[in-house]
Parts: structure tokens; C-alpha cells; sequence
């Protein structure tokens, strides 16, 4: 035993979710940044906070596995549905579902911890196929930031499963 795990169970994670540090937020778009919070490879899973602080679209996409999100600050809708997610909102997406991620004019900064599986893809306004993200290009695209910043290509390490 590895204290109450089994010896071969992966190491718990137990990190500040808003870090103090702002290198940790890495850049995924212009004014939109993802802290990894759990990059599982095994399941092909990611944890992080995406952090925005523009308003208008930020992307149309897809997952073919559910995604569960819980707003900590600020709001986000999706253009195909009448609901907005503001802070404390649970969502739920089911697989396959087509949606495009918007945050309003009057918010500033969103943050949403986010909770997927599998591949996110990117869409065209003719849903077609532009680009798609996953663990493992989560986790190349840390490294390179950590590098840049001077955190160091293997900062990302302590989030990977």
C-alpha cells in the first residue's frame, strides 16, 4: 500500500485550481487560456479551466463523449440552445452534439472547469472537419508553453495519469 491506494493505483493530484503563478494558464487562443488540472492518457481524458476574457465566439465543435462543465465565474452559452451557463451552473453535453461556445458582451472573464473524454472537433459553419484537441495535444501544447515560460517542458508531468 502507498498510503490507502495500492501500490501500483496512479498518485493522487491535490493542486490550487486558480494558480497564483500565471505561466501555469496556457494559451490557447487570442484572450482564451486552459489550466490543466488532470490529463489522463489512459482513458483519453482531460480536467482543466478554460479561462476567457473576450466576449463572442470562441468555437463550433463536438465531442463524441459526454462533457460535464461547472461555471466558476462569469457566463457562456451556446448559440443552438436558450439557456446560459452563469457561475455555480452545472452542464451536461451528451456525445455528438454540435454546439458553438459563446461568451457575452457583458462578461468579462468566464472560468469553467470542464471534464472530458475523448476528442473535441472542431467545426466549420458547414460542419466540416477544421482541427480537433486531445489529451495528448493538450499535453504537447503544456509543454511547449512550460518550456516558453521558463516553468520547464516537464512542469506539465504532475497532471499527467
Amino acid at each position: 500500500m502507498n498510503g490507502s491506494a495500492h501500490r501500483l493505483a496512479p498518485r493522487e493530484i491535490a493542486v490550487t485550481a486558480e494558480p497564483e503563478d500565471e505561466r501555469v494558464w496556457v494559451p490557447q487562443a487570442d484572450k482564451v487560456w486552459f489550466r490543466p488540472l488532470m490529463l489522463n492518457t489512459l482513458q483519453g481524458q482531460w480536467c482543466n479551466l478554460l479561462r476567457v476574457r473576450r466576449s463572442g465566439i470562441l468555437s463550433r465543435h463536438l465531442h463524441p463523449n459526454p462533457v460535464h462543465g461547472y461555471v466558476i465565474k462569469g457566463k457562456w452559452h451556446y448559440l443552438e440552445h436558450d439557456w446560459v451557463a452563469d457561475t455555480g451552473s452545472y452542464v451536461f453535453e451528451p456525445p455528438g452534439e454540435i454546439h458553438t461556445l459563446t461568451v457575452p458582451d457583458d462578461c468579462s472573464e468566464m472560468i469553467t472547469f470542464f471534464n472530458i473524454t475523448g476528442s473535441m472537433f472542431y467545426l466549420d459553419e458547414n460542419n466540416k472537419h477544421v482541427g480537433y484537441e486531445d489529451v495528448f495535444t493538450k499535453i504537447d501544447m503544456c509543454r511547449a508553453h512550460y518550456e516558453k515560460v521558463g516553468l520547464g517542458s516537464d512542469y506539465v508531468d504532475q497532471f499527467i495519469r
